[in-house]
This record gives structure tokens, C-alpha cells and sequence, in this order.
């Protein structure tokens, strides 16, 4: 089985600081996470002054600022970048930041040779930006969140116009026609992802929905993960036995920080639990072929049974019910032929308790 891509989804918990930035990429890679992502924007490119915040976030940062406000109190610098990006190489991690304009998307992949793109729910009807990633020839990750089967086709659509460079007008009609090429199909399977999501943050256990990621798998055979808002570690690990090849979750150095992600992120002890138990499910999901391992072939002996004299027998009785029995150990005949040896004829002398030959 390949090891599943774990994302600590740092995302906008930084609180726009460098240096608490720094500090959740040091927590992502002491706790074994194969890569740490932040979010990439200039707020004014991502919404207007009127846009309002989501009650989620009213919620947790309360309803004195716009969304507008908010968002340019969390944006990260391109130097800020840089310097994470370092900081990642330094802890041996990888960086990644999902962009959220294109400017983002142009620095990431140019200026920071980012080695993958992610396109969040909310960006999966944003053409133009879809469009942009695709461009790069890079692996995808498209998480799905508030989106319905046609809603991710059109989307697939774009990513595969893009990936092959198709020379066709940008169109609906156009994106359709290379979704359903031979090259867009192949083009989509080498490189994107499907995340499983529910947007709501916290996500009830009602809405996680972790059966939908054998519908996408199926809909669209391209390989799927999960992008988790639930409170807890149970979810991510419980996707990662049902297939999920790549794990998105956000984590915070302290939940009770003020921010609009806080609430609904691990804090670094929940982190390492959740790649532990990642890790161990990978490990107990095995090869799927079934022989005895190596750990349980020493007990087969003492667990199993073998045909054994229940009384005294005589060379030439023959067995039956009242004489022939299973016992432990499991050294000598096996209690499976227990009925074929009824009704034969002892060739030896057996002592009540010993184990037939």
C-alpha cells in the first residue's frame, strides 16, 4: 500500500504573524505530517468590501469587521513565503499554500516552484483560476467541499483543457469535450486528487459523509482523500482504512487563539496522534492476501487441536464419539479429520489423554 500524504493545513493560523507561522511549521514536522499548507492571497483580489464573513466566522471572530477586514489581517507576505518556504526545506517538510488569486498562483508555482497546486471548495467553479493551476503540468489536489457530481465534472473539465494544453477556445463546450478525451482522461488520473469535504467548520459526524469518497472514486477513477473539519482524529484515521491517499487537517498551536480557524484545528499533541494513528492503520491494513503471519504462526501449535484418545484404546477398536476427542496442542493429527477417522481401526495402543499417530 503507498503511504498516505499528510497535510497539516496550517492555513490562516498564523494569524498573519511570520513567526507563529514558523512555529506551526516546526509543530507539522515534529509530528510526522509529510507537508505543511498555508493560504495565499491578497484579500482585495479574493473579495469585495460588501462580502460578508460566514456565520462560522462571525462566530469566532465576531461581527465588527467584513470578511474584507478579516482576510487582510491573515495575509502572509511574499517574502513571508519565502521565508517558510526555507524554514519548510530546513525541518524537512514540504511546503505548500493553497492560492486564492492569481497573482498567488503565479508566485507559487514561478517564483516558489511549488511541486503541487491545491484547489480549495470554494475555488471549484473559479474557471480562470482552475485554468491557471492546470497550466502548470503539476499535481492537483481539488477538495470538493458544497459541491455536487456535475458541479466537480465541470471543474474536471477545466483541469483537463489546462493539463493538455488544449489549442480549443476556453467553453463549457470545450471543457466538456476534454474531460471526454482520451488524453484528458489520462491527463486528470496522472495528476489529481479528490478530497472528500463538507464545509462547515466544525463538521457535524452526520455530514462527513466518508462513503462519498467511493462515489468520486468510481464517478470519476481518480485516486481520492479527505479534507476533514470534524473535531478529533477519528475521521481522518477512519478514511485513511476506507482508501484515502491523501489527509488534509487543519491544526493550531492553541485553539483558544483568536482567529476564524482556531476552533475547528488539532493542537499539536491531537497532530501527532492523528499521524500515529495514520501510520498504524497503513501498517495494519497489510498486503490483503491471507496467511498465517509471522507473529501468529508460533500459537499455531498451542491454540490448535489434534485427535486425541478420549479413553484407553486397544490396537484394532475402531473409534468412535466415546473414544476419539480434540485436545490441545495442535502437534499431531489435526482435529479437521476428526470425522474421517470415526469408523476406522486403531492400528496402535493409545493411553486415555495421548494424542493419536
Amino acid at each position: 500500500m503507498k503511504r498516505t500524504f499528510v497535510i497539516a493545513e496550517a492555513g490562516v493560523n498564523h494569524n498573519g504573524s511570520l513567526g507563529q507561522a514558523e512555529l506551526l511549521v516546526d509543530v507539522a514536522a515534529d509530528a510526522g505530517a509529510d507537508a505543511v499548507k498555508f493560504q495565499s492571497f491578497k484579500a482585495e483580489n479574493v473579495v469585495t468590501p460588501q462580502a460578508s464573513k460566514a456565520a462560522y466566522q462571525v462566530e469566532t471572530t465576531g461581527g465588527g469587521q467584513s470578511q474584507l477586514e478579516m482576510l487582510q489581517g491573515l495575509e502572509l507576505s511574499m517574502l513571508d513565503h519565502e521565508k517558510l518556504a526555507a524554514h519548510c526545506s530546513d525541518r524537512g517538510i514540504q511546503f505548500l499554500s493553497t492560492p486564492f488569486d492569481l497573482p498567488s498562483v503565479d508566485f507559487l508555482g514561478h517564483e516558489l516552484d511549488m511541486p503541487m497546486f491545491k484547489i480549495a471548495s470554494g475555488e471549484i467553479t473559479n474557471a480562470p483560476m482552475m485554468m491557471k493551476i492546470a497550466s502548470f503540468g503539476r499535481p492537483i489536489i481539488m477538495s470538493t467541499g458544497m459541491s455536487d457530481l456535475d458541479d466537480i465534472r465541470s471543474a474536471l473539465g477545466v483541469v483537463a483543457h489546462g493539463l493538455t494544453g488544449a489549442r480549443e477556445q476556453p467553453s463549457a463546450d470545450a471543457f466538456r469535450r476534454s474531460l471526454e478525451s482520451k488524453e484528458g482522461r489520462e491527463s486528470l488520473e496522472a495528476h489529481v486528487t479528490l478530497l472528500q469535504c463538507t464545509t462547515a467548520y466544525p463538521t457535524p459526524f452526520a455530514d462527513i459523509n466518508l462513503r462519498a469518497m467511493d462515489l468520486l472514486e468510481a464517478s470519476f477513477g481518480l485516486a481520492v482523500g479527505l479534507s476533514d473539519h470534524s473535531i478529533g482524529t477519528s475521521i481522518p484515521i477512519a478514511a485513511v482504512a476506507r482508501g484515502a491517499r491523501i489527509i488534509e487537517k487543519h491544526f493550531t498551536l492553541d485553539r483558544s487563539l483568536p482567529g476564524p480557524d482556531h476552533q475547528a484545528s488539532l493542537e499539536p499533541d491531537e497532530l501527532v496522534a492523528m499521524v500515529d494513528g495514520i501510520r498504524s492503520v497503513e501498517t495494519a491494513l497489510g498486503d490483503g492476501s491471507k496467511s498465517p503471519r509471522a507473529s501468529e504462526v508460533v500459537n499455531q501449535d498451542v491454540a490448535r487441536r489434534s485427535l486425541v484418545a478420549a479413553t484407553s484404546i486397544k490396537k484394532g477398536d475402531v473409534f468412535d464419539d466415546a473414544n476419539l476427542t480434540t485436545k490441545r496442542p495442535g502437534t499431531g493429527i489435526s482435529s479437521i479429520l476428526y470425522y474421517d477417522w470415526l469408523g476406522t481401526t486403531s492400528g496402535a495402543d493409545y493411553h486415555e489423554g495421548e494424542l493419536i499417530h
